[in-house]
C-alpha cells in the first residue's frame, strides 16, 4: 500500500489559466534528464521564473482548459512531482498528459467547477476515496468522479512501473 491510498491530499493552490503546455511546465532546455528532482527544480519556469520559490511540498496546481498540451514526453508530470506538487486539478487536460500523470503516479482531477471557483492561495483538501474536494478557504465543496479501479491501483502503487513490479506483471 502506498502513501496515497486512503489518504487525503491537502495543499495550497497555485493557479494558472488555460493552455498551459508542457513547454511552460518544463522548458525544453531542461529535457536532458529524467530525474524528477532536477526537472522539478525548473517547474513552471516557462510561465513564472520564480514559481519554485513559492511552492511547498504537497501544494496543488489548478489550471484551466487544455492543461498539459504539447509534448507527449513524461518530463512534465515528472517535473510536477519532483517540484513537490501533490495534485493537479484542471478544467480539462490533454489526453496524453493526463495518462502520463497516472503512469508516473501523479494525482490529476478534471473539474471545471473547481478550476473556476478556486483562487491562488486557497487551501484545498482532495479526498479521492470520498470523491470530493473541499476548499478550506472558501468553504465550497465539489464532487469529483472516482478513478476507474485500474487507474486507482496505478496511482496507489506510485505509478505504472511500480504497479507492474508489485503485481509481478
Amino acid at each position: 500500500m502506498s502513501d496515497t491510498e486512503y489518504k487525503t491530499i491537502t495543499g495550497k493552490v497555485h493557479k494558472f489559466g488555460d493552455n498551459i503546455n508542457t513547454d511552460l511546465i518544463i522548458p525544453a532546455t531542461h529535457l536532458v534528464t529524467t530525474d524528477e528532482i532536477e526537472l522539478g527544480s525548473h517547474l513552471m519556469e516557462g510561465e513564472d521564473p520564480h514559481f519554485r520559490a513559492k511552492v511547498n511540498e504537497g501544494d496543488i496546481l489548478v489550471g484551466g482548459k487544455d492543461f498539459g498540451s504539447g509534448s507527449s514526453r513524461e518530463h512534465a508530470p515528472l517535473a510536477i512531482k519532483g517540484g513537490g506538487i501533490s495534485c493537479v486539478i484542471a478544467e480539462s487536460f490533454a489526453r496524453i498528459f493526463f495518462r502520463n500523470c497516472i503512469n508516473v503516479g501523479l494525482v490529476v482531477v478534471e473539474s471545471p467547477e473547481i478550476s473556476k471557483s478556486t483562487n491562488d492561495g486557497d487551501e484545498l483538501c482532495v479526498d479521492l476515496k470520498e470523491g470530493k474536494v473541499d476548499n478550506l478557504t472558501s468553504g465550497n465543496s465539489f464532487s469529483i468522479a472516482p478513478y476507474p479501479e485500474f487507474m486507482e491501483k496505478i496511482i496507489n502503487a506510485g505509478g505504472l512501473i511500480n504497479y507492474l513490479i508489485q503485481t509481478g506483471a
